[in-house]
């Protein structure tokens, strides 16, 4: 009996750590997924071309740039990546210093920082931004990981156009 009750706990323990590795190699897996996206994200911001930058979106994403109102869906997101890509002085890099897959392995999210510069519509002067950003991703029926709601946030102090609204 103590011998059937050894083997008993022995594969209880034995089935609980592969469930652990399995989750903790979905969540891996997942993270790693995220930090792949993010990486070659970063470097289609360089060909600026909006339909490249489309692909990273989900059809119902949300992006909420700083100082701007949100863009929803991908027809909003288009027209500002439209307008971004068409700034010869555009140039964005981000990256997750945190990813975090969810239990269930098919939301995650990345946090990290970003920089950014872009001529000021307003001075038409360029600018560099710094901030904090938010990436909630979803994985699609095909594998891939889309945004469905992208945040960015300055710690750059607004200017005097900000400060008059």
């Amino acid at each position: 009996m103590k011998r059937i009750l050894t083997i008993c706990f022995a594969t209880a323990l034995v089935l609980m750590a592969a469930a652990c590795n399995r989750t903790a190699d979905l969540q891996s897996d997942g993270a790693q997924a995220i930090l792949n996206t993010e990486t070659q994200w970063n470097k289609d911001y360089l060909s600026r071309d909006p339909e490249k930058l489309m692909t990273y979106y989900a059809d119902d994403a949300v992006l909420m740039p700083p100082g701007l109102q949100p863009s929803v869906g991908k027809d909003s997101i288009r027209d500002l990546m439209k307008a971004m890509a068409s700034d010869p002085a555009l140039t964005l890099k981000f990256h997750a210093a945190r990813i975090e897959i969810a239990r269930s392995g098919d939301i995650g999210y990345s946090q990290g920082s970003y920089t950014m510069t872009m001529t000021d519509p307003h001075t038409k002067k360029v600018v560099t931004d710094r901030g904090s950003y938010v990436t909630t991703y979803h994985k699609e029926s095909d594998g891939q990981w889309k945004a469905v709601a992208d945040i960015a946030t300055s710690e750059v102090p607004p200017g005097p156009q900000a400060s008059s609204m």
